[in-house]
């Protein structure tokens, strides 16, 4: 997998699914992902071959910590 890119308030992270990788894997793979890791599907590309390119995106965390609440 590749590493991600931050543009303005989300960060998007390219992930390649090979041709034998069946339609319902890949969305268990994805459903995962959006589970346990935050992200959304973005796009997806199907390739004659079979390869799925899939751009998954999710909503930078706020950077610094935050104030305690009294």
């Amino acid at each position: 997998m590749n590493d991600g890119v931050v543009e303005g308030d989300w960060e998007y992270r390219p992930l390649k699914l090979p041709p034998g990788v069946s339609r319902v894997s890949a969305a268990v793979q994805l459903s995962i992902q959006a589970e346990f890791a935050g992200w959304e599907l973005s796009r997806v590309r199907l390739y004659a071959d079979g390869t799925r390119k899939v751009l998954l995106r999710r909503k930078r965390p706020r950077a610094g910590v935050p104030g305690l609440m009294i």
